[in-house]
């Protein structure tokens, strides 16, 4: 059943009593349902967390609503929504741009006295290792050049005009976002921090994973998974162990 009190947040499968909210983020042109399959093998395996997606603006459901184009202000009204929702601890999940948006969402709830386990950065690289890009100031061939590259979106997809005409808005607006961000000098996380990229990202290379040590005062690890940017789409069992191992290992220091 989906979370229905929110417009930012999807629950795709009840969790019961679980002890931790798991907040997942997407990708730049991503909807809250890229976390369906991750829910759902979560749910199967029992995982005590209580499984969440965020929903942003400009797509699927919302797709009537403008599109937030920097990172700040997006970052602002997903803490604003979670507030309510920190009853229980919270750990964040973001796979690529939505690692950079959990990041700044992190660092919002932490000023206001939220306490955090950890955040998860999937296949991002760390703020303060951002590169100037200009995907999102391309055509839309461009810009769909640069989706099928990335292997982010179903190449059906991107071969129905109407369809890409539904897409692209999102798509361009999230690119803007992460394209327009920059780091700001301030309180790093006092969580702890889990990265996990693949072995051939074409745009996040280790060393740019590795450098997430430097945005937080309670360690960071690297996990390297086989395959590139997507690497996660065929591989959310092995992603799901990794975040189990660390929802305990979290939870336990927490207590």
């Amino acid at each position: 059943m989906n979370e229905t009190s929110s417009r930012w947040i999807r629950r795709f499968h009840r969790a019961g009593d679980a002890s931790v909210r798991l907040v997942c983020l997407p990708h730049a042109g991503g909807s809250a349902t890229a976390y369906f399959p991750f829910s759902r093998a979560a749910a199967a395996a029992g995982l005590d967390a209580d499984v969440l997606a965020v929903q942003y603006p400009g797509r699927q459901d919302r797709r009537a609503e403008p599109c937030h184009e920097t990172v700040a202000t997006l970052a602002d009204a997903i803490a604003d929504d979670l507030g309510p929702r920190s009853d229980r601890p919270l750990a964040l999940f973001g796979h690529s741009m939505g690692a950079t948006v959990g990041y700044e969402v992190a660092r919002r709830l932490q000023a206001r006295g939220t306490p955090l386990l950890g955040l998860f950065a999937s296949a991002c690289r760390a703020p303060s290792q951002q590169r100037i890009e200009y995907v999102h100031q391309r055509d839309d061939e461009g810009l769909i050049a640069a989706l099928k590259e990335l292997s982010g979106t179903n190449t059906a997809v991107l071969g129905d005009d109407e369809l890409v005409r539904m897409v692209l808005p999102a798509v361009r607006g999230d690119y803007t976002a992460v394209e327009t961000y920059r780091h700001e000098a301030g309180p790093e996380l006092r969580c702890p921090i889990q990265v996990l990229v693949g072995d051939d990202d074409p745009v996040t290379s280790l060393a740019e994973a590795d450098a997430w040590h430097r945005h937080t005062t309670a360690g960071c690890a690297v996990e390297v998974f086989p395959g590139g940017h997507f690497y996660l789409t065929d591989g959310w069992e092995r992603v799901l162990d990794t975040v189990t191992g660390r929802l305990r290992e979290w939870s336990a220091r927490a207590r």
